[in-house]
Formats: C-alpha cells, structure tokens, sequence
C-alpha cells in the first residue's frame, strides 16, 4: 500500500489560518532559532540544570520561553531546550523533512490535533498510551482526548482548545433590538430582521475557513470520517449524509439572501468589517478575544461594544457542542529517550503558573479540568467582553460537553476539497447539497489514490 509515501507529501499542505485556530495566534516569522531538531546545543532558552538529561522542543505558543522555564526550574529529572522552529505550516514541513530523512527531528514539539494522524500514518509519533497517560487522564475531558487519538492509539498531550460561541456586538443588537438566537432557525430569521431593518450581515460564511464548517457539520450530528489504523488500510466517508447536506443548504440559503458576508476571514479588509461593524456576530472559538484583540479590535470605536453567547442548536432538546482548533505536544518517534520525552511533552505548559498566564493573558483556552473547574477561571470578567463571565456562561460549559472529532490523514486535502465547495456555494455554481455529493466524491476518489478502501 503507498499510503504513507503518498501522505508524506500531502502533509506540506498548509490550511490558511491554522495558526489562528490553534491558539491565539504566534510568531509566524520562523527565525526564532533555525530549528534545533535534535541537537541540545541549539536553544532558544537557557538551560541551568546542566547535569539533567535534555529533551528538544519545538514550539510556537507566544510564552513558550517562560513556560519553558518554569518547567526546567520545577524539574529534577530533564531539561527542555526549546527552539522556535516556525509557527504551524513552518514547523510542519520542517517535522516532514525531518521525518523523510530519518533524522533531525525534536523529541517533543507542538502540533494541531487535526495533523496527528497525518504525522501518525508515517510512524512519526509515539503512542503516549503507556508513558504517563493514566496518571494525566482525568485531567482532560472525553472530548480532548478523542481529538489526539488515532484509533486506541494517544498521540498527544492536549494543551488548549476551541469551543465555540457566538460573539456578538451588543451595539447592533441593541439598535435593532435583537437577541441572540437558540437555534439555527433563529438566527436565519433574526438576520432576516436585521437586513429588512437596514443593517449589517449577521455572520460570515467564509470559503478559507474549513474547519469552522467542519464544526457546523458535527454540531448536526454529522460524522465526517472513521478511522482506525488497526482497519488497515480502510477510512470512512460519509461527506454527502443528510446532515452535512442540511447545514451546507443552510448557509446556500443565507448566502442567496444577502443575510451573511462571504469575505475571506483573517485578512485586513475582514478584521476592518468586524472593526466597522459590518458583522453583527463572529461565530468563532474561545481563542477567538485574544486574536481580534491581537488584530486592533476592541480597542477603538468598537471598544466595549462585544458579547458573547452559546452556539445555535439545531435541536435545542439535544444540544451538540463543538470545538474549531486546539494544540497538543507529541513525542516524535525520533526521540532518543522516549519516557522522558512523554514526561516533557505531559508536563510542560501543565504547571499552574503556565496556565493561569495563558488564559489571564488569552495566549490560549486551556483543556486541563483544573482550571476550567476553578472559581477563578470561571467567574474571571472577560475585559474583551465588557465583564462578562463567558468562561462561566459559554466556554467551559461547551468545552465540558465536547465529545471529539475524527481526524484523519486525509485531513488536509479534505479541507483543500472543502474550500472549493463552499467557494461554489458562494458563487452559485453548486447547491449545498451539491457541493456535498461533489465533495464526496473529489474525497473518496483521493483516498483511493492513496491507497485506502474506503467505506462509505
């Protein structure tokens, strides 16, 4: 089967704005040290236990130095030499080569749970299962642990994540006397009130952004993919169901009706839209006030004007909480000490201090039940959101009842698939759901080139 040879050169394929989703945002620039792969000697930060074994990182979260110090003054047992190798497409194709040579590669590094098993299929990552998972597990929900998963396989130590909400500008809503709506019926009716009463877009439907409609399907009910490399060989799709079927024509209908904007997200004309207020909301995850506040929003003309409630349901007797991004550390195969490496890779940004600094300066949603069950984490008075408690009333609550997604090593061109549906929903060469069945087929076509029996 040429699976994996196929899949190594299909993992170069970067999503726009992945770095976005995993976190807050990051260095981008990839010069932060060259890229260390094995080699101790080549750290960003500085290591002053220097009889303890080393284990090399890559990493781009914004307070990777301090969180790496803090773990290397708490540690008695090994040390982490960090490097920034590049933030999310960077690092990856840096991992890919290291990974294609057999060589160079960091014993730990940072990756979105959606490329696990892209790296996972290659023999890359180490199965964590029996390195110091059970001593962690309860520390994560069903939910974060199923997003690092591949199979009975676990490939990471999840760090943050994305539940999603619906921000929304508590000015436009007070204008035009709106509430936010429960369900998706609802917000079409609602953004049908609002453009009869003159104003903006309610939301945005964005061709570059895959993953967000990827939520929308599993927040149906949908179930995209399965997966598991004890089948070997065989990968299920089912991309054309009823349900996924039911929320692209949902968005076909509020794109024929003028109701949501169809711009590109993360681009300077979009941010300006959402600073102007020609959106009334940004359905977004939780990572989402440190990005906008990252980008200039929230800080002039729009300052104090952001709310934030849960997500629309389709069935509100059934509600279905959903997730965009999140980021794990996993240990590479290439490790030379892998039980210090999972020690490392379970241990660093898992210290109380790294954590409180991530949320408190919203570099990052953190996963671990700690801190989503803390007082102090839920009752904290968002600033972004004018004192709102939005842990308390949308995040946490959403994160808690996450169930997972199924990842796959197809994920990449998947969404590359996807982003061309949408954009023919957009501009009205295909239905929903015939964007659906094309989208089944472009998939399951691809995957049988790699090598997969797909079931459908």
């Amino acid at each position: 089967m040429k699976t994996k040879a196929v899949i190594a050169g299909a993992a170069t394929l970067v999503l726009a704005g992945a770095l976005v989703s995993c976190s807050a945002g990051g260095d981008d620039s990839g010069d932060g040290g060259g890229g260390g792969g094995s080699d101790a000697s080549n750290c960003t930060n500085t290591i002053t236990k220097t009889d303890l074994p080393v284990v090399t990182m890559w990493a781009w979260y914004p307070n990777m130095e301090t969180v790496v110090d803090n773990f290397n003054e708490a540690s008695d047992d090994v040390q982490v030499c960090w490097t920034n190798a590049g933030a999310g497409g960077d690092a990856y194709d840096k991992f890919q080569t290291a990974i294609s040579a057999g060589s160079g590669a960091p014993d730990v590094m940072m990756v979105e749970a959606d490329r696990i098993p892209t790296f996972q299929v290659q023999d890359a990552l180490v199965d964590l299962s029996d390195l110091g998972y059970e001593d962690v597990k309860d520390n994560f929900s069903e939910g974060a642990w199923k997003d690092v998963s591949v199979g009975d396989g676990i490939y990471g130590a999840p760090v943050d994540g994305g539940p999603m909400g619906m921000i929304y500008r508590t000015d436009i809503f007070e204008q035009y006397g709106l509430t936010a709506p429960t369900t998706w019926q609802e917000l079409e009716s609602t953004a049908q009130a609002l453009k009869d009463a003159g104003g903006p877009v309610f939301a945005s439907f964005a061709a570059n952004q895959p993953a967000t409609t990827t939520a929308y399907f599993y927040g149906n009910g949908a179930e995209p993919f399965t997966y598991d490399p004890a089948n070997e060989g065989e990968i299920g799709i089912n991309l054309n169901s009823p349900e996924i079927k039911e929320v692209l024509d949902y968005w076909d209908g509020l794109v024929d009706k003028g109701l949501v904007g169809t711009e590109d997200q993360f681009t300077p004309e979009y941010i300006a839209g959402v600073i102007g207020g020609d959106y009334a909301t940004y359905l977004s995850a939780a990572w989402a006030p440190g990005y906008l506040q990252g980008a200039g929003v929230g800080e002039g003309a729009d300052a104090g004007v952001w709310g934030v409630a849960p997500m629309p349901q389709w069935d509100p007797a059934n509600p279905i909480s959903i997730n965009w991004g999140g980021s794990a550390f996993v240990v590479s195969s290439q490790a030379s000490n892998p039980e210090l490496a999972a020690k490392v890779a379970f241990g660093v940004y898992a210290d109380q201090a790294s954590l409180d600094e991530g949320w408190q300066q919203q570099i990052i949603f953190p996963l671990n039940a700690n801190v989503l069950s803390s007082a102090e984490f839920q009752d904290y008075e968002v600033p972004f959101f004018s004192g709102q408690q939005a842990n308390k009333e949308v995040y946490v609550p959403a994160a808690d009842a996450y169930t997972g997604m199924t990842y796959t090593p197809l994920g990449q061109y998947y969404y590359t698939a996807l982003t061309n549906q949408i954009a023919a929903i957009i501009d009205g060469s295909a239905t929903g759901s015939e964007a659906a069945d094309a989208l089944q087929a472009d998939v399951v076509a691809y995957a049988e080139e790699q090598g997969f029996t797909v079931v459908e």
